[in-house]
């Protein structure tokens, strides 16, 4: 009786131990990783890339160091827009981004449409009305001076851009697991403003808080109608945004900080970005 007990206690233990060994191979064997700066890690350390400002710590680095594929290709280059996934971005110097793709590619990851509208330039533009009227609200009422709201007509005509997209990487990648990737909060979701740290007028700060929703709303929209899952990566940084002190803000503001690109996540907001799409994918 010893005996059997002791046999059936070696092959128990051989399982046990087998099992984590069985659930460590790696779920993807092949990562593609698509899209803007607020992809690329635009001046976050180490720089790889200088032409695209491509870091090596940025979200899709760390989820390949998470997930394990054999291999990422991360193709991803600030300043691309909807259109650079299907044309070379800085003329000739990059090829299409959708040249990575294969019909084997097992998981995609895509972060664009924000300089579809282009939101940097929006934010800019913001930036220097502020100083004309720093309690007002001098940005809203300059995309509503026709009677109709521009900013929001601008990030609803991207839905069917980022949708283009998507289809687009469903024809040449089939059989991939598709991760659409949300844009962080920029400015506190409380609607509170911080001019001049972060010069943008007190009346503008809930208006670009809305439309910086509206954004992620647009693209979740997209996700679902061509089945690619929406990250979110607003909800987790409400609190980490540009008014927030060095150490605590995931996103630098307009006027230059730590390394990154100013309105741009730094380390701390790639890390934040990697894990809402490792939380996404379930691992």
């Amino acid at each position: 009786m010893r005996r059997v007990l002791a046999v059936v206690l070696s092959a128990l233990t051989a399982m046990l131990v087998a099992a984590p060994a069985a659930a460590a191979q790696p779920a993807y064997s092949s990562y593609v990783s698509l899209g803007d700066s607020y992809t690329s890690g635009s001046l976050i350390p180490n720089q790889v890339d200088l032409a695209c400002t491509r870091s090596d710590r940025n979200y899709p680095s760390l989820v390949a160091q998470a997930l394990a594929p054999a291999e990422l290709i991360d193709v991803s280059c600030g300043g691309a827009t909807t259109e650079d996934m299907t044309r070379p971005q800085w003329g000739i110097a990059n090829r299409p981004q959708f040249d990575a793709l294969r019909p084997d590619t097992q998981l995609v990851s895509v972060g664009i449409g924000g300089n579809d509208i282009p939101f940097i330039e929006v934010v800019t533009t913001c930036a220097a009305l502020s100083a004309t009227a720093p309690k007002g609200a001098p940005c809203r009422t300059y995309y509503n001076a026709a009677g109709t709201d521009r900013l929001v007509e601008k990030v609803r005509a991207v839905g069917p851009q980022v949708g283009a997209v998507l289809q687009g990487i469903k024809d040449r990648s089939p059989e991939a697991h598709v991760v659409l990737v949300g844009y962080p909060s920029l400015l506190p979701d409380s609607g509170a403003a911080c001019w001049p740290l972060v010069p943008i007028a007190a009346g503008d700060a809930p208006y670009l808080r809305d439309i910086t929703k509206l954004l992620n709303e647009v693209l979740a929209e997209q996700a679902a109608t061509h089945g690619a899952t929406f990250v979110d990566t607003y909800t987790s940084s409400i609190g980490h945004d540009m008014c927030a002190p060095a150490g605590v803000r995931w996103v630098e503001g307009i006027l230059l900080g730590s390394p990154a690109a100013p309105v741009h996540p730094n380390a701390l907001g790639a890390q934040n970005q990697a894990r809402q799409v490792l939380a996404a994918l379930g691992a």
